[in-house]
């Protein structure tokens, strides 16, 4: 399958994070070993003048994901924090989109879309066509898949640029099944 990139599709990078990444408070094994093939899908999307998006967790120090506060993950991705800093190797262009979401201490959200105005933001430019990578597969980027979906975007993932926790050994295995079995379409950089 050959896909062109047109100035009416969007790039997604899905949180990649210090923290996400080896060594980080909540790290996705090898996390950072998709940021090569990121910065090839960064380059094609921006020399098509098509916008790059990328979401960020963006806690308060008192999130109620965090352990401490009842949830189930350790402190992570703590606003204003270098954990929570976007990945020195992510070739990011300057008029790249920022989308932060878990900004409020009550309210979890694992998609980009969830407490966000990505969907308006994307629909007001006319973009009809995403294509998501990122971390973490089983997470934050099945969450933000399914949602463009549901809000009726035709919706690409990046299978060679993605990486999940895999709490449960087949966890990113099935959350890829789940996506395409959603309507999602798989598909690698060879494929533009």
């Amino acid at each position: 399958m050959k896909i062109r990139i047109r100035n009416k599709d969007t790039l997604v990078v899905v949180d990649v994070q210090k923290d996400f990444c080896p060594g980080g408070a909540l790290e996705v094994p090898q996390g950072d070993e998709i940021i090569p093939i990121l910065n090839k899908y960064i380059e094609i999307f921006a020399s098509h003048a098509a916008p790059i998006v990328v979401t960020r967790d963006w806690h308060p120090e008192n999130h109620s994901s965090f352990k401490d506060y009842g949830g189930v993950w350790p402190r992570h991705c703590v606003r204003d924090t270098e954990g929570a800093a976007f990945h020195a190797g992510l070739n990011l262009p300057k008029d790249t989109i920022v989308v932060s979401k878990a900004t409020e201490p009550e309210k979890d959200a694992y998609s980009g879309f969830d407490g966000t105005n990505l969907e308006k933001a994307l629909k007001g430019q006319g973009i009809t066509r995403i294509f998501v990578g990122g971390l973490a597969t089983d997470y934050c980027v099945k969450a933000t898949v399914l949602d463009a979906l549901r809000l009726g975007f035709c919706t690409f993932v990046l299978l060679d640029a993605i990486k999940g926790v895999n709490i449960v050994a087949d966890d990113s295995e099935r959350a890829i099944i789940d996506m395409l079995e959603k309507g999602a379409i798989g598909i690698t950089f060879q494929d533009l």
